[in-house]
């Protein structure tokens, strides 16, 4: 079997995501794990209709349906292992004063804008919010037990499992041709990074 497909994960972006669906909520704060499930759906979205997700983040399965991993760890209260300077000076995640223990929002501290976001990626994200925005993210969850590629963790033993964007895309529906390109462009923006960034 081919190894998997790996994007390049774009902090600016995956933050410009979140507060654009933060923004378009608006009062109160938004749950986050209402958040975590429309970034997740939203990249799927991108990878389906544009072979290549939003944020480039990985796809991983977790008891309560998929996630994006490096984002869960932004947004998740106890603070993840994984930080970002960038992501936190415009997105906090806060505590309901009224159930501290349970209900925990994401709030902007600052708008970072939207210019790293194309319009394409806006449809998306504005078509996510419409459809999922308004609904019990518990609901949410249960809904995205649903897609092919989630796993129930805890039949493995584990509370996280991969999921291969290979097997996704086949889900898909995505042609052998489509996958190689995708595959290419991938490996191409992974190379750019690296080169970029030292």
């Amino acid at each position: 079997m081919s190894h998997d497909i790996i994007f390049s994960f774009n902090d600016i972006k995956a933050t410009q995501a979140a507060a654009f669906l933060v923004k378009l909520h608006g009062q109160p704060s938004m749950s986050y794990l209402g958040l975590l499930k429309m970034l997740y759906v939203s990249d799927r979205r991108s990878l389906e209709s544009s072979g290549y997700p939003i944020t480039g983040d990985e796809f991983v399965s977790m008891k309560y349906g998929p996630v994006l991993t490096r984002i869960y760890d932004y947004v998740k209260p106890q603070g993840g292992r994984v930080f970002s300077d960038y992501w936190s000076s415009y997105i906090a995640t806060v505590a309901s004063p009224r159930n501290p223990q349970k209900k925990v929002y994401i709030t902007l501290i600052d708008d970072p804008g939207d210019d790293e976001l194309s319009p394409i990626e806006e449809d998306i994200l504005r078509a996510v919010y419409q459809e999922f925005g308004h609904l019990d993210p518990f609901k949410v969850a249960e809904w995205t037990h649903s897609l092919p590629e989630w796993i129930d963790p805890q039949t493995l033993d584990r509370k996280v499992v991969k999921i291969s964007i290979l097997e996704l895309l086949n889900y898909l529906n995505i042609s052998d041709e489509q996958i190689q390109e995708i595959r290419e462009t991938a490996e191409r923006e992974r190379y750019l990074d690296e080169v970029l960034n030292g």
